[in-house]
């Protein structure tokens, strides 16, 4: 079985950034990339707040960069995601893709969080077949159709702004009579002349032809029950932690983000950190992931030197 003395599981800004600082710190870190290699930024296309990239940046070309940085300096990347865990005592076993075992004297989790859907069966029906949660994963096949994004915060904001790039028209469903979104985001929905903003609306159901689909049902609340013809129904109503393998070992909050001490990475398991988006219900932003990851390979590092000590 193999010991390692850093394992990171997750390989978006959060986990490669911490490889990068494990790496420099000689922990020899190993990093298994899991379900989303580069995480879910690269759901995204272009960059446009990531420090240090003035006209922006692709954001997979910024992850693939992130990977070959934390490589240059010794972390051992690797593909493949983590199926069972023991985290009651060190050093930690991992089991990934449920067939190889590890050993680790630190664990760091930076395992994201997944989009989350509205639950119909309609939707789970046309799932793949225009039943989207990544607009610039399937925008591409709406071009000069019609389609509908469901949400009202800033990812809602900036998948309708993306599809309305390419599609002809784009219905956004809000359920609320106001946005969540920063004002910034606002401005641009509400000035791009192709998106239609359907206020107090909550979808019931979406409607296809057994091969597709073809619209939404919505019930807006005065009571009122219509259809919106659409080709295209992308989800944007925010994401649940990557977190329940953990579960039975650490300390997470009501909507199951890892909980970390004060201002550290530590959770409630000494020698076991988490950083990133499975940490964080408030920011969930690229250049806030990366800091986390930071912190919990320098947290991780003090943990072993004091364990050695």
């Amino acid at each position: 079985m193999e010991r390692v003395k850093c394992l990171i599981l997750g390989g978006g800004p959060a986990g490669f950034t911490a490889a990068i600082y494990a790496s420099r710190a000689n922990l020899s870190p190993v990093l298994y990339e899991g379900i989303q290699p580069g995480g879910q930024l690269t759901t995204t296309t272009i960059v446009e707040n990531f420090p240090g990239f003035p006209d922006g940046v692709d954001a997979n070309t910024l992850m693939d960069a992130m990977r070959e940085q934390a490589k240059r300096f010794g972390a051992s990347v690797r593909q493949g995601t983590a199926t069972a865990v023991d985290l009651g005592k060190r050093p930690f076993k991992v089991v990934i893709d449920g067939e190889t075992e590890l050993e680790a004297d630190s664990l760091i989790i930076a395992t994201g969080a997944q989009a989350r859907y509205l639950g119909l069966p309609s939707e789970e029906k046309y799932k793949g077949s225009g039943v989207s949660a990544c607009a610039t994963c399937d925008g591409f096949f709406f071009r000069k159709k019609t389609v509908a994004v469901v949400g009202g915060g800033d990812t809602a904001c900036e998948e309708a702004l993306y599809l309305a790039g390419l599609a002809k028209k784009v219905y956004m469903i809000v359920r609320r009579d106001v946005f969540r979104a920063s004002r910034i985001m606002q401005e641009k929905v509400l000035a791009a002349d192709n998106i239609e903003v359907l206020w107090n609306c909550n979808t019931q159901e979406v409607l296809g032809d057994g091969f597709g689909v073809t619209g939404a049902r919505l019930l807006r609340k005065d009571g009122t029950v219509f259809d919106i013809a659409i080709d295209g129904f992308f989800l944007a109503i925010g994401h649940t932690p990557s977190s329940a393998l953990f579960a039975p070992w650490l300390t997470l909050d009501a909507a199951g983000y890892i909980v970390t001490e004060g201002k550290t990475s530590c959770t409630s398991v000494p020698g076991v950190f988490a950083a990133g988006d499975v940490q964080d219900p408030r920011y969930r932003q690229a250049v806030t992931a990366a800091a986390s990851g930071c912190m919990a390979a320098r947290d991780a590092e003090k943990f072993l030197i004091e364990q050695n000590s």
